[in-house]
């Protein structure tokens, strides 16, 4: 049950020739100049899909470029983009890839929480605060 496919190289005209996130082994290559990165980090933002990215760059401003812009929950630059590690490396995405913890990370449980405090003036409900202080005497 279910569709496989082999591993596939898919080269697309642009980002909107991607209409859903995929998963399986597939990989989407565009072409772009290099005078348009920035903006095609910006489409990249658009799509509302943020798992992971991966680039491959000896440049830095390239490398930065697409760090500082793209929003998405893991960036590898120049290494495998899969098998991450749980409790050593952070994964987690972001818009519809994903609510944006870290599983495994150190703050992982604290961002599944809400924390919250509740004051109550007990003398203003028409209670004794003295009654409550004195209780352990």
């Amino acid at each position: 049950a279910g569709y496989f496919i082999k591993p596939t190289i898919i080269e697309i005209g642009s980002l909107q020739d991607v209409s859903e996130e995929i998963f399986g082994p597939v990989l989407h290559v565009v072409s772009y100049r290099s005078s348009n990165l920035k903006k095609l980090c910006e489409d990249i933002n658009q799509l509302g899909y943020g798992l992971t990215l991966g680039i491959h760059s000896r440049i830095d401003h390239t490398i930065n470029t697409v760090i500082n812009t793209c929003s998405v929950g893991n960036i590898y630059v120049n290494r495998n983009i899969v098998g991450a590690v749980v409790g050593a490396q952070p994964f987690g995405g972001q818009g519809l890839s994903g609510t944006g913890p870290k599983a495994g990370g150190p703050h992982y449980l604290s961002r599944l929480c809400h924390e919250y405090s509740v004051s109550n003036n007990t003398t203003a409900m028409g209670g004794n605060a003295t009654l409550l202080t004195n209780l352990s005497e």
